[in-house]
């Protein structure tokens, strides 16, 4: 988001809440830069302390062996990474392939979230769209199955249909939103093991987070909730395309030493690590704009979300954004401080710059405070 780049210490927490989506550890390396930088000299000068204490030759050929080695090793990796960034560069100025392969967009999908938007909607307009994604259908007879939405306990439903019309337009408005975006999760985000569930509950809390606000504003709460949990798009695109495109240069990468009999290079390939901070950078560049664009393609014409993530995007004040715009960034800030305050990353003074620079309230904190926004509450009759 353009809005948090203007900053630098906004932009600095900005990317530690994104650090905390791939990994705590991560984000405390990240929190952590700075001291390392600061202690960047000093052991410097204790590896040429090392070097010039050592007074045998034999001694001095294996230092300089292993620091040849070392050298090698950071070449291979640092050719490797590179060679990976240039690659993830083609892949993200391709949006289509992004929409259709990497996340798989279907178009029943957006077809079905605007469907919701319209008044004179019904579950016979939803349904051949529904029953044409076959995991959706899937997923809504699984959800009306759950012991606490049957109303009799030895009656299951098999049909998708019977499923829409039990759960309700007002609950689909809810669920629909929900199960679509779950399904563009990445299928794995190994080897940074909990950032799938990461990024599913930021994407609900936000959503959950701008409803309430949107409620309490007036505004439609359908949009800005469909805003919110699509605000995160961009993250699933660039997660997915970036891992499945690093998980494929290096196998090939290993493939290659493996078919060259080179040695040397394979030992130093086996030992290089996913790159978190490469994963980082794409998603601190990309992951607003991406999201934009993504929504875009899905060409909505009557639901009013397109406009709003444009303004999340690349909006320079808060006050330049559309009402939904407005309460989807309060919300995201809000679940960025509850996540870094969580992991005890974030200070008071830094918690305040982070509020203001949206004009989050603190009628609008203690609202949120006091609302649940991690989990959704169905009604059923």
């Amino acid at each position: 988001m353009q809005i948090f780049e203007l900053n630098d210490i906004i932009s600095s927490i900005h990317q530690r809440a994104l650090s905390l989506s791939i990994s705590k550890d991560f984000a405390d390396q990240q929190d952590g830069k700075i001291n390392l930088v600061n202690h960047q000299g000093s052991e410097q000068e204790n590896r040429r302390r090392e070097l010039l204490s050592v007074e045998r030759e034999a001694q001095q050929e294996k230092i300089v062996a292993a620091y040849g080695e070392k050298h090698f090793r950071n070449q291979v990796t640092d050719t490797f990474y590179e060679q990976v960034r240039n690659q993830v560069n083609k892949e993200f100025d391709n949006k289509t392939h992004l929409y259709h392969n990497i996340l798989c967009i279907e178009d029943a999908a957006p077809a079905i979230l605007e469907l919701l938007s319209l008044r004179a909607t019904s579950i016979n307009k939803i349904q051949p769209l529904s029953s044409s994604l076959l995991w959706l259908a899937t997923d809504l007879i699984s959800l009306v199955n759950k012991p606490q939405y049957r109303k009799r306990a030895d009656v299951q439903v098999n049909d998708a249909k019977l499923a829409l019309s039990y759960i309700g337009l007002d609950n689909l408005k809810l669920v629909m939103p929900t199960f679509i975006l779950k399904h563009w999760l990445p299928n794995s985000t190994a080897p940074y093991g909990l950032m799938k569930r990461k990024l599913w509950n930021d994407s609900l809390s936000v959503a959950l987070a701008a409803r309430v606000l949107a409620k309490d504003k007036k505004l439609d709460w359908y949009t800005a909730f469909t805003t919110g949990m699509l605000s995160n798009i961009g993250q699933l695109a660039v997660t997915r395309c970036f891992l499945n495109t690093y998980n494929d240069m290096y196998k090939d990468a290993l493939h290659q030493a493996v078919e060259d009999k080179d040695k040397l290079l394979h030992n130093v390939l086996v030992k290089i690590d996913n790159s978190p901070g490469l994963l980082l950078e794409q998603l601190t560049l990309r992951s607003s704009k991406l999201s934009a664009d993504l929504i875009e393609l899905m060409n909505f014409t009557r639901l009013p979300i397109t406009g709003a993530m444009f303004d999340l995007a690349y909006s320079e004040n808060v006050d330049e954004m559309s009402p939904i715009a407005q309460v989807v960034a309060k919300a995201k800030v809000y679940v960025n401080y509850r996540s870094l305050s969580n992991a005890n990353l974030i200070n008071d003074d830094e918690m305040s710059l982070l509020f203001e620079t949206v004009k989050l309230s603190e009628k609008e904190i203690s609202l949120l405070n006091k609302s649940d926004i991690d989990h959704i509450k169905l009604k059923f009759n």
